[in-house]
This record gives C-alpha cells, structure tokens and sequence, in this order.
C-alpha cells in the first residue's frame, strides 16, 4: 500500500514539476488532451468506477502544486519572512500577497539546480522515449529526495518513521518518500522559528528600550509601539536587513 502511494505522489509531483519547468524554462509547451464532462445514464456499473476514478485524479492533480511547494524550501522561507514581518511591528506592509510571491521567487532560485537535475534526468528522455515512464518517475523523485534527505533532522524523521511503523530503514532508499515528506515539512517548520527567533531578538530589545525611556519620562500612556516602530523601520533600513535576511534564507539551504 504504501508502495503504491510511493507511486501516485511520485506521478503527480513530475507532473507538476513538468509544468514548473515549462513556465519557468521556456520550454516547448507540453499538449495536454481535451476532456468533456457530461451528465448522462449509466449503462453498466464500470462506468460508475472509471467516473469516481476521473474525479479522484482531477482532485489530486488540483493539490499538486501544493504538493510540490512542500518539498521545496517554500515552507521555511514563507514562515520566515512573515516572523520578520511580526516582528517589525508593521501590520499588512509587506502585504501577504508580495511575502507569498517573494517566497514563491526565492523557491524558484534555490530550487532551480533541482529542477534542472528532474528535467535532463527524467523528463527530457521520457519525452525522447528512450526510458520508460516508471524509469522516468524513479529518476524524477530522487532529486527530490535528496534534497529533502540533505535538509530534514534525524530525530523528525525516526520519529515518522515510528508513527508509519515501518521496520528500521537499512539506508535512505529505504524511506518512503510518504514518510520523508511530513519529515522534511517538521524539520523545516522547526529550522524557520529558530531563524524567526533570531529575527525578533534586536527588534525586542529596541521595544524595551523605548518602554523604558518613556517610563523613565513618565509618558505612560504612549503606546511604546508607535515609537519605536520608526526606530525598527530605520535600522532594518540601515543594516540592509532585507539583504541580510534573504541572503542568510538562501544560503542556509547550501
């Protein structure tokens, strides 16, 4: 069972990295074939099942892009940025949309090597014809998987391995890529609140300080945010803070 889902994840991620590379890549744009929908009677109980099969396909292809995005480095980059904007104090600037699409452009940039590797490794000869498409679907994840393998924790990943109860992996071919995914995701989740941790310790320290002027001045009833938010604003600007923090995002994942 879980070999099979191995596969259907395996078919829907190189489907959606197929459409990444075309987007991206300017690649010959792939010919996808017309599907109607119509509303009509039954005549044998095999039509029922291939009907509940075209919907459950149509169902898993609309979450492949979030799919893909999860085994990407999207997940730490997207929490990262929005502690940042937390911890500045500046409500909606930037807006969720330009962190998103920020997250999503800096996905593309480190992902990049990746990619390429799923493209002439996978692609690029299943198209030729000279692999075949299980050939190609092997070829196509393992990249993938040793991205995730280079990134996830020990620890996260044992700990999955224990909820699938699965019997100790002898290697990391061994590893479902169902169990890898949650792994990687956790290991990321928790990588992205240190770095988020380090982000809010100077602008926390510049908050108290202002409280502390202006209890000092007896102006309690100034929100010590209000003042400070200038403060936190101007140095961000100073130390070049978006260089610093995008530049710290991406090299954390060499």
């Amino acid at each position: 069972m879980c070999v099979k889902a191995d596969k259907i994840l395996g078919v829907v991620l190189l489907a959606a990295l197929s459409l990444v590379l075309v987007a991206t890549a300017g690649a010959e744009p792939l010919s996808l074939p017309t599907v109607s929908v119509g509303v009509g009677k039954v005549s044998k109980p095999g039509d029922v099942s291939v009907v509940l099969q075209i919907f459950f396909m149509m169902t898993v292809i609309s979450l492949a892009p979030s799919l893909l995005m999860m085994t990407t480095s999207f997940t730490r980059i997207v929490v990262v940025l929005s502690f940042l904007r937390s911890a500045l104090g500046t409500q909606q600037a930037p807006s969720n949309q330009i962190i998103v699409g920020l997250s999503l452009f800096l996905t593309f940039f480190v992902m990049a090597p990746v990619w390429q590797q799923v493209n002439t490794q996978a692609l690029q000869p299943y198209k030729a014809n000279t692999i075949t498409q299980e050939e190609a679907l092997k070829r196509g994840v393992a990249p993938l998987r040793k991205f995730m393998l280079s990134q996830v924790r020990e620890k996260d990943l044992a700990l999955f391995i224990s909820l699938s109860k699965l019997p100790r992996p002898r290697n990391a071919d061994d590893i479902p890529t169902m169990t890898l995914i949650p792994a990687y995701m956790v290991s990321e989740l928790k990588t992205a609140f240190q770095i988020g941790f380090l982000i809010f310790i100077p602008f926390l320290v510049l908050d108290m300080v202002v409280a502390s002027v202006l209890m000092s001045m007896g102006m309690m009833m100034l929100p010590p945010v209000m003042i400070s938010l200038p403060f936190k604003i101007l140095l961000f600007v100073l130390v070049d803070g978006w260089g610093l923090v995008i530049g710290s995002l991406v090299k954390s994942f060499g």
